[in-house]
């Protein structure tokens, strides 16, 4: 008999033992499962930050240039006596800034009327649709704008400082995204051109 309870304390004192084993193991595992999913949680919001970040600077950018753009119209001389004189659009094809034959049709007509109103100044604001980063279509929409710009001084000898770009990326879209072909009408370049009549 005392053999017996003998190898039943045995027994019992050997699966306690391995039973602190596997949940020392089991702790061990999980803590480590902790840090690991700590340290992803920790990249996710260290990347959000920085991606909010961006969009504020972006914005703040876009802002920047709005106002740099108005503040100089307004500063020229006589501005008072100004008023749009010609108003155009060109579009563009997806994530790109290169001008089509359409595109550079229509600014024929703008290239000849700054010739006609030499203190006239122009207003180019760079648009996109909502494919992509805020980021990447800011950079686009100013892309767009500057192919405009330097096509208008290679073909018509416009002087840079009667041109003024900004870019509002895919914040202000012209078309509402259940319209027809609303990506296709929001990749583009308005124009506006001051002057006096």
């Amino acid at each position: 008999m005392k053999v017996k309870c003998l190898i039943l304390l045995i027994s019992v004192a050997v699966l306690m033992i391995s039973g602190c084993a596997s949940k020392g193991y089991v702790d061990e595992q999980m803590a480590t499962l902790k840090t690991e999913m700590q340290g992803d949680m920790d990249k996710m919001k260290s990347q959000a930050t920085m991606n909010a970040d961006e969009i504020k600077k972006l914005q703040a950018l876009s802002t920047e240039l709005s106002e740099k753009t108005e503040m100089a119209l307004n500063e020229a001389k006589g501005f008072e006596t100004y008023q749009v004189i010609w108003e155009g659009v060109v579009n563009f094809d997806f994530d790109s800034f290169d001008l089509t034959q359409v595109a550079k049709d229509n600014l024929a007509g703008l290239g000849q009327k700054m010739i006609d109103y030499p203190k006239s100044l122009l207003e180019i604001a760079g648009h996109t649709d909502k494919s992509g980063s805020s980021k990447y279509n800011f950079e686009l929409g100013l892309k767009r704008a500057e192919s405009v710009e330097r096509y208008l001084v290679d073909e018509y000898g416009v002087a840079l400082f009667r041109m003024f770009m900004v870019s509002h990326g895919k914040t202000k879209p012209v078309a509402l995204p259940d319209e027809k072909n609303s990506n296709t009408k929001n990749r583009r370049v308005t124009l506006k051109l001051w002057g006096r009549l």
